[in-house]
């Protein structure tokens, strides 16, 4: 078996699982000016994640050890030419987990306030800058034959990258919408449905772009372009059926459509990646694939046997945490709750 393949799809699946879970929570957090109305509201809308946000917030650690294990070239190469974007991206959590400590610490509603303010701020900023940081690593940028980075930040914020990054903050957006729907009763129950109707038109059209624009990427490389154009399409049509499922009141199938339709995206863009994990756009000579910048087999195969340990065993945990906090988050629970909770 070809291990640095492997450990390409391992990296993408790990990717995948903080999208999609981590991605409904950046979707309630932005969520809170429209569907908390008064306090009530808002932290009805908070405590629908506020026992697992912090959990799916580990899948970002575990894809970024493996990445620095398995591909340590592409590690050193995007995390050197990327710098400033992920430390705002890191920064951001740190602010939003922060938020969600101190924000029930007073009961002055200016403070309240301030931090409800910083959640959001904290759920939009890695909505869209991980966007455009994976928009830029498909597209490719200025590495030299040492595989050293030498644009600016400034080059990062160019149209495609842009594109992606607006697309993955919107489908953030809707599938965190569908969350809140799925979770919580009343009001916000309602408001988070209607919200997700006027949210699904731009995020359709912003998706849509995305597709044709990856695809035309990928036909120019020896991109996988049959797993481009099939996610692109898996990805759009689970789009359009996951508003038919929230229209319908359907809203473990919405939410579970926007799972599918987030995995097909993130598959999407590594196939269109695909052999390459960072091309140059100086010259394709100098570009990072899935051979020069993999670690030793040996190093590989004892990942492989790590992995095969340990994930069965942080699944089951999620899992687990996930079924124990299965129930809907009911407006009557949070008003006779105490006021700090």
């Amino acid at each position: 078996m070809d291990l640095a393949l492997g450990w390409f799809w391992i990296v993408a699946a790990f990717f995948v699982g903080y999208f999609v879970l981590d991605g409904f929570d950046f979707g309630v957090g932005m969520s809170l000016p429209f569907l908390g109305r008064d306090d009530v509201s808002r932290r009805q809308v908070i405590n629908t994640i506020g026992p697992i946000w912090d959990l799916n917030e580990t899948w970002v650690i575990v894809a970024g050890a493996c990445l620095f294990a398995s591909f340590p070239e592409w590690y050193a190469s995007l995390f050197s030419g990327f710098y400033l974007p992920l430390l705002v991206i890191l920064l951001a959590l740190i602010l939003r987990g922060v938020s969600f400590e101190y924000r029930h610490q007073r009961e002055d509603p200016r403070w309240k306030r301030r931090f409800d303010t910083m959640i959001v701020i904290g759920s939009a900023v890695p909505a869209l800058l991980w966007g455009v940081a994976f928009g830029n690593i498909v597209q490719g940028v200025a590495l030299d034959a040492k595989h050293v980075f030498r644009g600016s930040v400034f080059d990062l914020l160019n149209p495609y990258g842009l594109l992606v990054g607006v697309t993955t903050l919107l489908l953030f957006f809707l599938h965190g919408l569908y969350f809140v729907a799925l979770k919580t009763d009343g009001v916000v129950h309602e408001r988070a449905r209607r919200v997700a109707r006027f949210a699904f038109a731009p995020t359709l059209v912003a998706a849509a772009g995305t597709v044709v624009w990856t695809i035309a990427i990928a036909a120019g490389r020896p991109s996988l372009l049959w797993g481009v154009i099939g996610f692109g399409a898996v990805a759009a049509v689970f789009l359009i059926v996951s508003l038919v499922f929230s229209l319908r009141g359907l809203d473990g199938w919405a939410f579970a459509a926007g799972v599918v339709v987030i995995l097909s995206a993130v598959l999407m863009l590594f196939s269109a990646l695909f052999p390459n994990v960072l091309p140059s756009t100086v010259d394709p000579a100098n570009s990072l694939t899935i051979r020069n910048a993999s670690s030793t087999p040996y190093t590989l195969q004892i990942m492989s046997w790590t992995a095969l340990v340990a994930m069965p065993l942080v699944l089951a945990y999620q899992a687990w945490t996930y079924w124990v906090f299965r129930k809907r988050v009911r407006r009557s629970s949070i008003e006779a709750a105490p006021v700090h909770a």
